[in-house]
């Protein structure tokens, strides 16, 4: 199988369970509804978000759009990257599956993201429905970004002398994230920990490879 070939199969993998997981989530639950997998520190936990990964939020009807063109622009570019990347001999196949798990994720949410507020009514006090009679809960570039992973490992209240949360409870980990958002973390953070010395890599030997041959030149 060519490098090619498997960086699409990762990518492929990916999105399937990423995009089976929301919708079975999507038509099983509402809104803060949860399953407790393991305990109480390993929960599926049904929630929405406007914006990035982790629940952060981009507020606005305009910001959501420019947040959703954004995403697109980029994985446009991450994609090109990437099989620019599968080309190149001297580029570890580690390397190019990191750049196949960011574009992956990047593709995950935003299929949420573009089509979701056209499938799917809204999920607050009900559960969805998938292509519903009545039409989607928003307009195309509008849907919510499901998200259900939560992960309340420890669980507490900060010191009465921390300033501003002293007394306030404390839990970690907070967010609550899906398989998109972890594909794009396990991607950047191997990359940081084994291949940053390959993002120039590629760049110089393409240059390279444009350079004339000196045997060529007067």
């Amino acid at each position: 199988m060519s490098r090619t070939k498997k960086a699409l199969l990762i990518i492929f993998l990916i999105l399937i369970v990423d995009q089976v997981l929301k919708i079975w989530i999507k038509t099983h639950l509402a809104i803060g509804d949860e399953i407790v997998v393991f305990k109480d520190w390993f929960i599926l936990h049904f929630v929405e978000n406007n914006g990035m990964a982790f629940g952060f939020e981009f507020a606005g009807e305009y910001g959501k759009m420019a947040l959703s063109i954004f995403r697109i622009l980029a994985v446009v570019a991450i994609g090109w990257y990437l099989f620019k990347l599968a080309k190149n001999k001297e580029i570890p196949f580690g390397f190019i599956a990191c750049i196949s798990l960011i574009f992956a994720g990047a593709i995950g949410n935003i299929i949420d993201s573009l089509f979701y507020g056209i499938i799917f009514n809204h999920s607050w006090g009900q559960v969805a429905t998938l292509f519903p009679a009545e039409g989607g809960y928003s307009s195309f570039l509008h849907g919510k970004v499901v998200d259900m992973f939560y992960f309340p490992l420890i669980e507490g209240r900060y010191p009465e002398w921390v300033p501003s949360v002293g007394g306030n409870p404390f839990i970690f980990f907070r967010p609550v994230f899906n398989i998109a958002d972890s594909s794009i973390t396990v991607g950047i953070f191997s990359i940081l920990l084994f291949y940053r010395r390959y993002f120039n890599k590629a760049e110089m030997h393409e240059e390279e490879s444009k350079a004339v041959d000196p045997a060529t030149q007067e």
